[in-house]
């Protein structure tokens, strides 16, 4: 399935996007999707069960908001440097372990709203990555393969970053990386049953036209399923929580001088095979 939220920031409404991309809404079925709804085999039953039979009345998508496609998360995981080209592109060593830092939820924005780049920013960057959706509380996984059971589903995510205040400023990778609105997601979750292999998604992104990022998550140094199992050791993680998996090859900050930043007026559009694509446009802060 593919599920989304629409309406206004902040009034969002629960929809789903059916197999003919017909736009049907699910408020008479569950009150939003969030982790409580991603957590309960028996209410998301009753949304496929409702999609099969036609019962969803269709909404009218002309000028409608998309909104993030996950409500309340708890938590944003973000694992760094890790895809194979990515690490080339900077200059760095492949890490023996996942690097681990944070978004905070507040970042968290639609797939299509404007994204501000933060005063005093000279290196605002994009970065496309695999975003997974937690279903099942996480503690203390065996394998890979638990990792990937307790996945709900995937959307696309944009890590938009300050390299300046992430590597210059001194302190952890959060300054970068917490600024408003600096990580779209969506336009849609879908649900886990409807990506069998995680490791052969594509990624893509261009800006103002000119593609920068052509990966694929089969160049990820550590699978969705070992990343899942790994963060689990030592956090738990609950439904609805998300983990940015990271970025493939293509950043400005991995292009020669003078690197594009990001600026005003620039607009990025970014998409994974399956998982719908997005558009921002950039403002000043």
């Amino acid at each position: 399935m593919k599920l989304l939220r629409v309406g206004t920031a902040g009034t969002e409404t629960p929809a789903l996007l059916d197999a003919d991309g017909v736009l049907r809404d699910l408020s008479g079925v569950v009150d939003d999707i969030d982790g409580t709804l991603l957590a309960d085999d028996a209410a998301l039953g009753r949304v496929r069960a409702a999609a099969e039979a036609g019962d969803l009345p269709a909404l009218d998508a002309t000028g409608l908001r998309v909104g993030p496609p996950v409500a309340r998360i708890g938590k944003i995981v973000c694992i760094g440097l890790n895809y194979h080209d990515h690490a080339r592109e900077t200059g760095a060593e492949p890490p023996a372990e996942p690097v681990i830092f944070f978004k905070a939820a507040d970042t968290v924005v639609g797939p299509y709203d404007t994204v501000l780049v933060p005063r005093r920013s000279v290196k605002t960057d994009w970065e496309v990555e695999l975003a997974v959706v937690i279903g099942r509380t996480a503690r203390y996984l065996a394998s890979p393969e638990e990792g990937l059971a307790h996945v709900a589903g995937y959307a696309v995510a944009h890590d938009v970053s300050e390299r300046e205040f992430q590597i210059e400023r001194g302190g952890t990778w959060d300054k970068g990386k917490n600024c408003e609105t600096f990580n779209p997601l969506g336009p849609w979750l879908v649900t886990a049953d409807e990506v069998p292999d995680p490791q052969s998604l594509s990624l893509r992104l261009w800006v103002n036209g000119e593609q920068k990022q052509n990966g694929t998550t089969a160049e990820q140094i550590f699978p969705v399923g070992e990343v899942v199992r790994y963060v689990s050791q030592f956090m738990t993680l609950y439904p609805g929580d998300v983990i940015n998996t990271g970025t493939p090859a293509g950043v400005a900050m991995g292009e020669p001088e003078p690197k594009p930043y990001l600026r005003a007026g620039d607009v990025v559009e970014l998409e994974i095979s399956g998982l719908g694509r997005q558009r921002q446009e950039f403002k000043d802060a």
